[in-house]
């Protein structure tokens, strides 16, 4: 993901968290948070240590940066967190674009209509 992409500042995720609404389902919570001023989305990714170690956590990131990607001009203009869950981690990349996919269109971001 290109930087403009990315939410990486604490500040700009506490206010996420308290202004934002929240959508969710078994392995992940998605924050929203919508605002005039962008182009694009953000996307902010949040993986605990309490899901694994180091190789673990990244491997999820890839796995929800890689969904994003392929839905990069499907989104509307928000700024999202995804909190991975724990049962997030034993799931494969086609698993996670699935659940994923779940839980966005539960949050209505999505401009048109995905299969």
């Amino acid at each position: 993901m290109e930087k403009a992409y990315r939410i990486k500042r604490n500040k700009d995720f506490q206010f996420n968290y308290k202004n934002g609404k929240s959508v969710a389902n078994k392995q992940f919570v998605v924050y929203i948070k919508h605002t005039e001023e962008l182009e694009h989305f953000r996307l902010g990714i949040s993986v605990s240590k309490k899901l694994g170690n180091a190789v673990v956590r990244n491997r999820i990131k890839r796995g929800i940066r890689e969904n994003f990607k392929v839905h990069k001009d499907d989104i509307i203009p928000v700024d999202l967190i995804i909190i991975a869950r724990q049962p997030a981690k034993n799931m494969t990349t086609l698993e996670m674009q699935s659940s994923l996919e779940h839980v966005l269109k539960i949050a209505k971001v999505f401009n048109k209509k995905i299969k």
